[in-house]
């Protein structure tokens, strides 16, 4: 299995390593799982976000490499990308677990566990990979590591891609209604990988998606089955992993001086998302668009936060386009497809909309994180509250003493 060593720890902590080896130990290093597809002299990095593996980038991988079979399990007989005819010959392709999920090292601590930490793994990866250069593609999560890969290491990134990001921190907030509220609930109960796999679904898709049916069954019974079946590989994240990939999220923020650093780079950006995306606000992705205009281009698709399973082919397409438009090194005007806000023409206007807009958005984020907090501390206390009059809760005594100790 192939393995990444990816950073080390001056303090050495203390790690749980998810690896082939039963033994836990102190070790100073960071271990990644990877796996590459394809041959060629076109490199992608796929990051995936809180939770996913690497297996999470399927569509994309198949799409471009025309090929599901890891480079480690398959000989390869040619350099042509495993056989693949027209746009996908010539790549290979890397996706990998990030620290606190699969197979790669667990640390311990919550500050191990940062966006910024996390794009030094992926720069260790492309390092370990003698990747000099490569396109960079994100997701969620994966979006947020990728933007400070970009910001941190402009020379290595040919392109980059987001999908369904945000800005971290409250953006991180999915939608206040009471479907969210259902599924926050739910997942926060799931404790076996049939409770998760029910509750992904509703997070990653749509419900008109889930009820389509292929074949004699609905996509939510297929996709069901395969969930149940990759989450049981894996094995459920660690509470430690979660608790860590959550407070990454949620310290995540990419400064002024982060953002110029991208939009004066010299790489193109695209910008992919779901319109109906319950945990990543589009509205936030569209800021981080505009954010990095006029090098960015703006995707929007229908489809939930796992767009690019649920919409392949139209994402695929979108990462397609981006590559040429790279190779071509087609102008960041030719490419963008966002108002210029510094144009003469209607400017007043414009700006004077603009900055009502984001203070009312502004408003209505702190009030929902407010509503947010209230709801977390509500959870909080009747879960203890819970547990209190268990433990208060008394012991009913049978008539035979013998049995009653035996409960």
């Amino acid at each position: 299995m192939p393995y990444c060593e990816a950073a080390k720890d001056q303090t050495t902590a203390l790690y749980h390593h998810n690896l082939d080896d039963d033994d836990h130990k102190l070790n100073s290093s960071i271990r990644l799982f990877y796996r590459t597809y394809g041959r060629g002299p076109t490199k992608i990095l796929l990051i995936i976000g809180l939770a996913g593996t690497h297996d999470s980038w399927g569509p994309q991988i198949k799409e471009l490499t025309c090929t599901d079979s890891p480079n480690d399990e398959e000989a390869m007989t040619d350099e042509s990308g495993g056989g693949c005819d027209g746009d996908g010959g010539g790549i290979e392709v890397c996706a990998f677990d990030n620290r606190g999920m699969g197979r790669s090292s667990v640390p311990v601590t919550k500050s191990e566990y940062t966006t910024k930490t996390m794009a030094q793994d992926s720069i260790a990866l492309l390092d370990h990979l003698g990747w000099k250069k490569a396109h960079v593609f994100g997701h969620s999560m994966g979006a947020m590591i990728a933007c400070k890969v970009a910001a941190m290491a402009p020379d290595r990134v040919l392109s980059l891609a987001l999908l369904n990001v945000t800005g971290g921190g409250f953006e991180c907030f999915p939608r206040l209604d009471r479907k969210t509220l259902s599924i926050a609930i739910r997942f926060l109960r799931a404790k076996t990988p049939e409770q998760r796999a029910a509750v992904d679904l509703d997070t990653h898709y749509t419900k008109e998606f889930l009820e389509e049916y292929v074949g004699p069954n609905t996509r939510r019974t297929i996709l069901y089955q395969e969930y149940v079946k990759g989450i049981s590989a894996s094995g459920m994240q660690s509470n430690f992993g979660f608790d860590g990939q959550v407070h990454a999220c949620w310290k995540h923020k990419m400064t002024q001086t982060e953002i110029e650093q991208i939009r004066t780079a010299g790489f193109l950006v695209s910008v992919i998302h779901g319109r109906d995306d319950v945990i990543a606000q589009i509205c936030h992705a569209r800021r981080l668009a505009e954010k990095l205009h006029p090098v960015a281009r703006m995707v929007e698709l229908h489809g939930g936060h796992l767009v690019s399973h649920e919409r392949p082919e139209e994402v695929n397409r979108a990462l397609i386009e981006l590559m040429k438009a790279s190779e071509t090194k087609i102008s960041p005007q030719d490419w963008t497809n966002l108002p210029n806000k510094n144009s003469g023409t209607g400017m007043s206007f414009s700006s004077t909309s603009t900055e009502q807009r984001s203070f009312m958005i502004s408003i209505l984020e702190k009030l929902q994180f407010f509503l947010f907090y209230l709801f977390g501390l509500f959870a909080m206390a009747f879960q203890n509250g819970r547990r209190l009059l268990q433990y208060l809760k008394p012991v009913r005594v049978g008539a035979n003493i013998t049995q009653a100790c035996i409960r």
